[in-house]
Formats: C-alpha cells, sequence, structure tokens
C-alpha cells in the first residue's frame, strides 16, 4: 500500500531556514561563549512535520548535547523553547500557563489542516521581528499571579545533566569518572514523570510535569495577618547585598505611605512600617511569593510586637538559667506542684514516709511550719535537724528528707567545721 505524502516532502518553499533558535536561558547554558553545529534542513519538527533547520550544542561541561525539537514557527505560536517546550517567560509548560491564562488551544490536529494552518501563521509572521509570539498565546501574554509564584527565578541547569549509563546500572561500566554518562540510580518504572510525550506537552494534555506543578500550586502557603490591628511592620527577607533604601521604598511605596524602612545589611533584610494596617495588608498580600528583587526571590512575612517578644524572651530565658520550673498560674502554688501533692496528708503519716524529692506544704498545715535551730547535718540517707513547730508538736524524732538535689558539703557540717576551727 502506497502512501501518500504531504506537500511539505516536495515544496521547499514551506521548509523553514533560520540563523539562530529560539532557546530558554535553561537550555541555552551558562556559558556566553557557546558553539552551536548547524545543519539546514536536517530534520523534520515533531508538530508539523516540516523539515526545519536544527542546532546543536553542549550547554555546559559535563553536561549531555542539546538539539532543538520543533521549528520556530510552532515554537512562536506557543511561546515555548524549541528544544524543552516549556514557556519562555514562566519557565512552566504549556498546560499549566493556559490553565491559567485560560487560553483555549484552537490550533488543528490533523495534517492538511494543521499544514494550511502553519502556512497562515508563517505569512503573518513575516512583518514581524520574529521575537514576538503568534495566535492566542500572544494575544493573552498577561501578568498573572499565580503563574509568577509558580515560576523559577534563576535557571535550572540541573536538567542539562547527562542521561543514566544503562551499563553502569547493570554492573558493566568499565569506563569509571571518562564516561560520559551519569552514574547515577534511575527512577522507578511506575513513576509517572518517566513517560513523557513531546506532543502531549505541547498540546497541553496529559503532561505528568504540569499534573505535578498544578497539584503544588493546589498547596501554596497563605500568609495570614496577624490578630493584632496594631502591627504594621513587614519581615522583607533573602534581599541582595547590593540592595539600597531608596529601591526597596520604591519596590513598597505603591501599596501606601511607608513610615520607616530599616534596613539590615549583614542579616539581608529589612523591615518596612506602614502608616496604616490596610497599606501593610495589600503589600503583604501583592508581594507575597512573588516580589524579585536584582534576580532573588524575596520572602515577605508579618514582623511581631518587640514589646510582647522581649518580654515572653526576657521571663523564659530567666528561669531557664535558674534551673527552675516557670512559676504556676495558681496565685498560690510557689512551687507547681500538683494537686494530688497538695492534698491533705492523712493523719499519723511521718515526714521520712514521703518521696525524697519534695515535701508537700500539707505536711506543714499539720504539723506546723518547723523553725531549725542548726542547718542540714551530713548524715547517712536523711538530715536530723532540731525543730519545734507553731502548733507546739514535737519535730525532734521526725526525720526530714533532703531537699531536692541537695549536695552535703562539709562546710554544712557544724560539728566538723568546729574540729576544724580547733
Amino acid at each position: 500500500m502506497s502512501m501518500s505524502k504531504t506537500t511539505n516532502t516536495y515544496n521547499r518553499q514551506n521548509w523553514e531556514d533560520a540563523e539562530f533558535p529560539i532557546l530558554c536561558q535553561t537550555c541555552l547554558g551558562d556559558n556566553p561563549y557557546v558553539r552551536m553545529i548547524k545543519e539546514r534542513f536536517g530534520k523534520e519538527c515533531k508538530i508539523c512535520t516540516r523539515p526545519f533547520t536544527i542546532f546543536r550544542w553542549c550547554p555546559g561541561a559535563r553536561m549531555r548535547f542539546k538539539k532543538t525539537e520543533i521549528c520556530q514557527t510552532c515554537a512562536r505560536l506557543k511561546n515555548v523553547c524549541q528544544t524543552c517546550l516549556l514557556d519562555l517567560e514562566y519557565g512552566l509548560p504549556i498546560q499549566v500557563r493556559d490553565a491559567a491564562l485560560k487560553v483555549a488551544d484552537t490550533m488543528p490536529q490533523s495534517d492538511v489542516n494543521k499544514e494550511y494552518y502553519i502556512q497562515n501563521i508563517d505569512a503573518q509572521l513575516q512583518d514581524g521581528d520574529g521575537t514576538e509570539a503568534a495566535g492566542a498565546v500572544g494575544r493573552s501574554l498577561a501578568a498573572n499571579e499565580m503563574l509568577s509564584k509558580l515560576a523559577r527565578t534563576a535557571p535550572y541547569y540541573k536538567r542539562n545533566r547527562p542521561h543514566i549509563c544503562s551499563f553502569w546500572v547493570k554492573g558493566e561500566c568499565k569506563r569509571g569518572e571518562e564516561c560520559p554518562y551519569r552514574h547515577d540510580k534511575p527512577n522507578e518504572p511506575d513513576d509517572p514523570l518517566c513517560e513523557q510525550n513531546i506532543k502531549d506537552r505541547y498540546y497541553g494534555r496529559n503532561d505528568p510535569v504540569a499534573e505535578k506543578i498544578m497539584k503544588r500550586a493546589a498547596s501554596l502557603p497563605t500568609l495570614e495577618p496577624p490578630e493584632d490591628r496594631n502591627i504594621t511592620t513587614l519581615y522583607v527577607g533573602n534581599l541582595p547585598e547590593e540592595i539600597t533604601e531608596p529601591e526597596l521604598r520604591d519596590q513598597f511605596y505603591q501599596y501606601g505611605e511607608i513610615r520607616s524602612i530599616a534596613l539590615v545589611p549583614r542579616q539581608q533584610c529589612a523591615f518596612v512600617q506602614y502608616t496604616k494596617r490596610g497599606a501593610a495588608e495589600l503589600a503583604a498580600e501583592r508581594s507575597f511569593n512573588k516580589l524579585v528583587i536584582h534576580g532573588r526571590k524575596v520572602s515577605i512575612k508579618w514582623a511581631h510586637s518587640q514589646a510582647k517578644q522581649g518580654t515572653a524572651a526576657k521571663t523564659d530565658r530567666r528561669f531557664e538559667i535558674a534551673g527552675i520550673p516557670p512559676p504556676s498560674a495558681k496565685p498560690n502554688d510557689y512551687f507547681n506542684l500538683r494537686q494530688e501533692q497538695i492534698n491533705v496528708m492523712p493523719a499519723g503519716m511521718k515526714l521520712h514516709q514521703l518521696p525524697s524529692n519534695l515535701v508537700p506544704a500539707s505536711a506543714y498545715q499539720m504539723y506546723g511550719q518547723p523553725t531549725y535551730a542548726a542547718p542540714y547535718s551530713n548524715t547517712n540517707s536523711s538530715t536530723s535537724a532540731t525543730a519545734t513547730s507553731t502548733s507546739g508538736v514535737n519535730l525532734d524524732s521526725i526525720s526530714i528528707p533532703p531537699p531536692p538535689g541537695h549536695v552535703p558539703y562539709p562546710s554544712q557540717d557544724a560539728t566538723r567545721m568546729g574540729a576544724l576551727k580547733k
């Protein structure tokens, strides 16, 4: 059975010739002196099947060689890179961008209609400079909040790494460090990212990378304003080192009147205080996960009250240094005792029968507050003391356990200290 060929196979006037490819910064690489291999009509486009000029280059050291996959007309129809097919402005898949911009794909997919559509687009683009987008995407490219949050602020050169060495996976690679492929563990076969189709990515359908990004977009964090209405200060972090106060003021004055800006260059942060709470909320909403200064995405947070922070920190630090628990919320519970330890002690119970870690306050309520005539004595397991009670109870025969954490020192032994003085 003979296969009919389209007119693109014979009509060389429809073949595309170009002097330089349409690439994103990630695919181009970080080398400003990159050298490319150009081949006129070396391959057919994977979307419209027209022969076009292909380019091949190495984006950097220890990177794999890359080449153009689609023609420039198809790339300008979607405003994408000729190699990775990601959006040139946001670096996101077409499915994510079209969903955010609400762009409907009207490009025909049959061979005859696609050929006629491409010819009309080429005729429209002949008068331009070759840098503008065409079709519905070119008319709808506008700033979008969700795309700004999801977009990368720096090139992702990790995408240019070499492919995994199949011989190394089987344990048969003998090249060692000279192997141009990557010696790494491959992904699981069930990973959806392993099955990617270039046509699905171009038409924005069933793209696993786009689905992963859209799930992440659904769980993006939000910046909730604090309950204290007196807080009108925003914390601005991850600032570039060369940032100045006038540049920072130019970024935030559009949301309202600014009272003061405190720039901390050493910590690469600043504090922007507004005169009104509404202006601060507007600035937080418009700049959270969106503001980029000198190529760096700035982090925006609400500042906290310094008075409340200082009081809480000072209180906690004082008790940490003293080594005792913080005071109880009950006004009369000075020792932070549990309720079962404050219950009335049964009649006839001796003090030496209580736990050795503490003596509850209820013991003194029963026997009266003891007054010791001599300091603690250094004995075996308990300390003896000559004590009288305010209620008249003789406490001489009562063995009182030592206080928590008590360490007997020789200076506390009156008998030993008296012998040393003699």
